[in-house]
């Protein structure tokens, strides 16, 4: 199968400090790929190479038969990946709906295109909340936000950093609900989160990050029969 997402040898550094040492991976459509490790080990700088937030040393990045290594961020969401930031990063003093009419567009070919009455669909709770400012909604609601604004730019990837990092069981519960949603609809995701279980059930294929460099990658089966990796690599 083709990869939708091709990332390679990918060597970024921030200043005079190595962070990542030879990155490789691939996500293909519809499959959802998850990066997995404790706190300062890469994931994040990852992203922000793919995104374009920070340029790569060497190594490349294809996306959809596209070279997109270094490519500035606006370029790589045209290409079609969808981002969700660690920390949401909404706009506070815009209300929900108009967080989400800043970013709505149609990029993508597919025939039923995210709007903003489907992402009330998935999250009512932002149609409730749509004359509200971005700062009054709780740490959930922001989540769902970003995740709505992503979606709206009609992506054909979506990355989310740190996806339910922060919220509370029964939020946590309705994301990892709507992400296998989306799953199921076909769109591809890359997913960094520390809760272990849900990525096990909603990931096809994991790689473990340390210090920088991919130390193994398997399907869930594999690594739910190999428990000394998460002890060793993400302490659980």
């Amino acid at each position: 199968m083709t990869a939708l997402l091709s990332i390679s040898d990918l060597q970024t550094s921030y200043g005079t400090s190595q962070v990542l040492f030879g990155v490789s991976f691939e996500v293909s459509a519809g499959q959802c790929v998850t990066l997995i490790g404790r706190n300062g080990m890469g994931k994040s700088t990852t992203i922000n190479t793919i995104m374009g937030w920070v340029p790569p040393r060497s190594g490349t990045v294809h996306f959809a038969g596209q070279d997109i290594t270094g490519r500035a961020p606006y370029q790589v969401a045209k290409a079609g990946i969808g981002l969700v930031p660690e920390g949401r990063r909404i706009f506070p003093t815009l209300t929900v709906k108009e967080n989400l009419v800043a970013t709505a567009t149609q990029r993508s070919q597919r025939g039923n295109p995210w709007s903003i009455d489907k992402i009330y669909q998935m999250f009512p709770r932002l149609k409730e909340r749509e004359r509200n400012l971005g700062s009054n909604l709780s740490g959930g609601e922001q989540q769902m936000l970003a995740i709505g604004r992503a979606l709206l730019t009609n992506p054909t990837l979506l990355i989310l950093d740190e996806a339910t990092e922060g919220l509370a069981p029964v939020i946590r519960a309705e994301i990892w609900k709507s992400l296998e949603n989306l799953k199921a609809s076909g769109l591809a995701l890359i997913v960094i989160d520390k809760n272990i279980g849900p990525l096990l059930r909603v990931g096809d294929h994991h790689y473990i990050v340390e210090k920088g460099r991919i130390v193994w990658d398997g399907a869930s089966a594999e690594l739910r029969s190999r428990p000394e990796l998460l002890r060793e690599y993400v302490g659980v």
